[in-house]
């Protein structure tokens, strides 16, 4: 195995080169501000630190970057981003699923605001359901995050934030539509007034969208997506913040079509307790509603999870420890009668940051206790090198564990209520570059499962028996030279199952994605390049499915003060591709090359 990674490393390590000279004979040209370089992040390590001190591997997808896309899904987003795999049975809303290093769809966690968003019955998040339009930023972490957020985060932790507010009152409004009769009408305000925030936007979705299987009809979607914050500081310290997100539609499959309700509800206090201590306490419900008419008849899957959380930062000289505990209870009202209907979940966590000027180190662990399968006791370790100002090196080991979902316990003669955890080793070395305008980072992982919840063909219910090894490599870089803006990431993955030897299934082995932007004054020009390897449908590896290249162009107009406009060009060269196929062997059809225009009054 080693032999077929050595190679692919080379070609990452290569690929590195240019973005170096470039950094290193520009520092005369305009350049990108420190904070897009090396932006400051929470959610690696629940408190506010520059990419680099978290020693993880981080991507920021920030509101400038979203704005240039103008992405229709969040998929748009993630495709190619370093370490990310995914598969979409067909376009526009349908399932998604989103491979972290190779892990499984159920092994990466979702946050809005902080809030979670995973389904209590699939266990994977409705990645479909999130609109891009109405996001502030997007923070990816790779690697285990267990020994802060318990359960689920094997692969890593995706969170979206919502815009905060700030200043004068920014009203915005946008239309736009396209290809396949898109629609779209959002708009919203945002600002503040003294201590006070608040931001409120929304955005109404409609398409028909296309023919995911071959000659047959075409299956549309409709998003209507809500998100709000408003936050209040005192002038004794304290902080008081609410935060809401609903996203509802309908969604058309082959054989059905399923109405989706996604909300999220928070609560947030910040108080300085003194001048070493702060405290944080957050109470949030989210639910992930389905119901579902299909050839089978109807049904209904709503599960809804509460958490209550405190979390305490006590600052000590340079160093820092985060001390907390939370609860969680998830609930499920399905037409299935599941044995059981809820279960709780207590977890304490501590986390320290050793400051040793140029040697930093990272200690976490945390402690679980559900009431489906007993304890859980994960933990993380980190140590970063500082070079000199420009490059840093890390190296970090975790554990991580992945819970049953209800479906795996309790659906109604398929599952398997003795079923354990699924548990997870990874170790990472770093290299991070970096100085005003440019960086390139560097990384290389191997995870190790045990306990793979997989399901049986012979008992025909889940079980846990495989194991698995997932070895990789990821390089990220980007930059300005002159009016260009530059980023681009590669990934080489090597996801095996121990037992058999095979590739897991419908992981791809590697992925590139290259987004060049040029400022002309007040027109902007841009495009991204997408490349996807190959994967197997089956487990068995006898079912292959090609790789594939894409290429989406962009163009946006400023033509009058707070006016613009934007068109965008996916799947240029119009390619035809899959990354999955129905049970019967039919490939899912994508969206071939389509066109969206839009005008927009403001700016988010």
């Amino acid at each position: 195995m080693q032999g077929d990674i050595l190679p692919r490393l080379a070609g990452a390590a290569a690929f590195a080169v240019p973005f170096t000279l470039a950094a290193e004979t520009t520092t005369d040209q305009p350049m990108l501000a420190a904070a897009s370089i090396n932006p400051i992040v929470v959610t690696p390590t629940l408190t506010a630190r520059t990419v680099d001190e978290t020693l993880s591997s981080v991507t920021v997808i920030d509101r400038e970057r979203i704005d240039r896309q103008q992405p229709r899904e969040l998929s748009d987003l993630l495709r190619g981003q370093a370490g990310l795999d995914l598969t979409t049975n067909g376009a526009f809303g349908k399932n998604t699923s989103v491979f972290t290093r190779g892990t499984g769809s159920e092994s990466t966690v979702l946050l809005i605001d902080g809030i979670r968003m995973n389904s209590a019955t699939g266990g994977a998040p409705a990645w479909q359901f999130l609109p891009p339009q109405l996001l502030d930023r997007v923070e990816v972490v790779r690697g285990p995050r267990s020994s802060i957020y318990g359960s689920d985060a094997v692969g890593g932790v995706v969170q979206a934030f919502t815009p905060e507010g700030d200043g004068e009152p920014a009203p915005w409004v946008q239309i736009g539509g396209g290809s396949f009769r898109q629609q779209e009408v959002g708009a919203g305000v945002s600002g503040s007034e003294g201590n006070t925030r608040y931001s409120i936007a929304h955005n109404y979705f409609e398409t028909d969208g296309i023919r995911i299987r071959r000659g047959d009809e075409r299956k549309g979607f409709r998003n209507n997506a809500t998100v709000g914050r408003l936050s209040h500081g005192f002038e004794a310290g304290p902080e008081l913040g609410l935060t809401g997100f609903r996203s509802s539609g309908t969604t058309e499959f082959d054989g059905g079509r399923t109405e989706y309700r996604l909300q999220a509800l928070g609560a947030r206090a910040a108080v300085p307790v003194t001048a070493w201590w702060d405290a944080l306490l957050t109470l949030s419900e989210s639910r992930d509603e389905a119901d579902t008419e299909d050839d089978f008849g109807t049904s209904r899957f709503d599960t809804k999870r509460r958490e209550a959380r405190v979390q305490n930062n006590l600052y000590l000289d340079r160093h820092e420890l985060v001390l907390g505990g939370d609860f969680r209870r998830d609930m499920v009202d399905s037409t299935t009668d599941f044995d059981e209907r809820r279960r709780d979940n207590t977890g304490a966590f501590a986390q320290l940051f050793v400051d040793g000027g140029d040697l930093d180190i990272q200690l976490a662990g945390r402690w679980d206790d559900n009431d489906a399968f007993g304890e859980e006791t994960t933990g993380s370790v980190a140590a970063g090198y500082q070079f000199d100002q420009r490059h840093r090196a890390r190296a970090s080991f975790g554990t991580a564990f992945r819970a049953p979902t209800f479906n795996d316990l309790f659906f109604p003669g398929f599952g398997n209520p003795d079923l354990s955890p699924e548990r997870s080793r990874s170790t990472e070395l770093g290299f991070r570059a970096s100085q005003a305008g440019w960086f390139w980072d560097l990384s290389v992982y191997q995870t190790d499962v045990r306990n793979l919840i997989v399901f049986d063909s012979v008992s025909f219910r889940p079980e846990n028996v495989d194991r698995a090894r997932i070895r990789g490599a990821e390089l990220a870089a980007g930059g300005v030279i002159d009016d260009w803006t530059l980023q681009g990431s590669v990934s080489v993955t090597d996801p095996r199952d121990r037992e058999t030897r095979n590739r897991i299934r419908r992981r791809s082995t590697h992925s590139l994605r290259l987004e060049a932007d040029r400022q002309l004054g007040n027109v902007s020009l841009g495009a991204t390049a997408l490349y996807q390897g190959d994967r197997y449908d089956d487990a068995g590896n006898t079912d292959r499915l090609s790789g594939f290249a894409l290429f989406n162009a962009r163009a946006s107009w400023e033509f009058a003060e707070n006016w613009s406009t934007r068109l965008t060009v996916d799947n240029v060269l119009d390619r035809d591709y899959a990354v999955a196929r129905f049970s019967d062997g039919e490939p899912y059809q994508q969206a071939g090359r389509s066109a969206f225009l839009s005008v927009r009054y403001g700016h988010r």
